[in-house]
């Protein structure tokens, strides 16, 4: 890693940059908009950015008004806040008629710390990834968070963009990110075992890597930014070659990346699998404090790879 980043500034910047490329796009904000770095776009396209407040259900039946009207609109506000309260809108009025709305929210996570276990979203890509049509990534830092971004305007559809509250570390050296929809990247090689990893975790999942190899083990490292659709055949292949799994996902246990992983697994080449991820609600902490205290570190990931590889025999 190669240095520290925040995900919500690149997703601010690389809007405006979209912004001056595609006249169509609008961004609706929760009144939260400094937070998730929307108002570098509301103060070069004012005309093109709406505020509606605290009003989740509201934002996103615009957003689906806009997209119905040939926009492509942006739905920023917090990761809790965006998914939870207009959930019936998001299923309803922006899956079902499969709309090009694009929702890029921040402060996923526990990573979100002191705000409490109210504003800790780590339910989010379990609701998103149960809606048809959406495409659900969650990417492993700034650098992939732009390629993501713009990927997102240039594909039809309904998107969720899974950002973070403080600046974390960067995967991606420069601009050299093999970023592509539906894609797993290959980080790192193996033959032992193989770390599967979205978002803030891929960096502890290269961690957990450089640990393991002074203990001669040979550790594959996969970078699942894209949730749905998931790659299957990067997963099988991972599956056949290296024999044992471990997910690793700063997000609730159930419905997100580990479940996901074990379901494709499960129905075409099953290997003994760990979970590192949250088993129950967080509360209010230093970010660094909670990652330790709930099991989301590098030296967490490492012990779930010994702990397969027990299995895997």
């Amino acid at each position: 890693m190669v240095g520290m980043a925040s995900t919500r500034q690149a997703y601010g910047k690389m809007l405006v940059e979209l912004g001056r490329e595609y006249k169509d796009i609008v961004v609706l904000g929760g009144d939260l908009n400094k937070s998730t770095v929307t108002t570098l776009f509301a103060q070069e396209f004012p005309d093109r950015f709406f505020d509606f407040g605290p009003a989740e259900q509201n934002i996103v039946s615009a957003a689906a008004g806009f997209a119905s009207s040939g926009k492509i609109p942006f739905v920023s506000t917090f990761a809790v806040f965006g998914t939870g309260r207009p959930y019936d809108q998001l299923r309803v009025s922006v899956a079902q008629p499969h709309l090009n709305v694009k929702l890029v929210l921040t402060h996923a996570g526990i990573l979100t710390g002191e705000d409490g276990m109210s504003a800790q979203s780590i339910e989010d890509m379990a609701l998103m990834c149960a809606l048809p049509g959406f495409t659900v990534i969650a990417p492993a830092d700034a650098v992939e968070t732009d390629h993501a971004v713009r990927a997102a305007v240039e594909q039809e559809g309904p998107f969720y963009i899974r950002l973070y509250r403080p600046a974390t570390p960067l995967v991606h050296v420069g601009d050299r990110c093999s970023f592509s929809v539906g894609k797993a990247e290959l980080l790192r090689d193996g033959e032992d075992v193989t770390i599967v990893a979205c978002g803030s975790m891929v960096g502890s999942a290269l961690e957990a890597a450089d640990l393991l190899r002074s203990e001669n083990i040979s550790t594959r490292v996969l970078n699942m930014h894209t949730l749905t659709p998931i790659d299957r055949e990067a997963l099988e292949k991972a599956a056949l070659e290296t024999g044992a799994v471990v997910t690793a996902e700063e997000h609730y246990i159930r419905g997100g990346l580990g479940s996901l992983v074990a379901q494709e697994l499960a129905l075409s080449h099953p290997v003994p699998m760990e979970m590192v991820a949250l088993r129950t609600y967080a509360e209010s902490g230093k970010s660094e404090l909670l990652l330790e205290k709930y099991g989301l570190t590098s030296v967490h990931v490492a012990k779930a790879v010994r702990q397969v590889l027990v299995r895997k025999g």
